[in-house]
């Protein structure tokens, strides 16, 4: 039998395990958006300098692309399949969407 102390005790250790990974969200979060603003103010600066010093080669698309492709990754990492519509019960929710359907 728990004693009240017990009780406590594991209360608090839950409510500090969930505000651990609250905070460890809220940090991957703040990555991902200043990730972002970091390609947001470089990219156009690395267009501008292919247009004026060559413009006959748009070698920027491999910056922008190899760059975006690497954000959209970090984006899934931080955000998950869940924006996606895929997240972990997607599954059980489509068959229940499929068995609803009226046809």
């Amino acid at each position: 039998m728990k004693t009240n102390i017990e009780d406590r005790m594991e209360t608090d250790f839950l409510t500090e395990q969930r505000y651990y990974k609250a905070q460890k969200k809220v940090k991957e979060i703040k990555g991902f958006y200043t990730h972002l603003t970091i390609y947001c103010l470089i990219i156009p600066i690395i267009i501008f300098i292919n247009l004026k010093y060559v413009p006959h080669f748009h070698w920027f698309w491999f910056s922008v692309l190899g760059w975006g492709f690497g954000l959209f990754f970090h984006w899934l990492g931080v955000f998950g399949f869940n924006l996606l519509g895929f997240g972990k019960n997607w599954e059980e929710r489509k068959i229940k969407e499929f068995m609803n359907e009226k046809n």
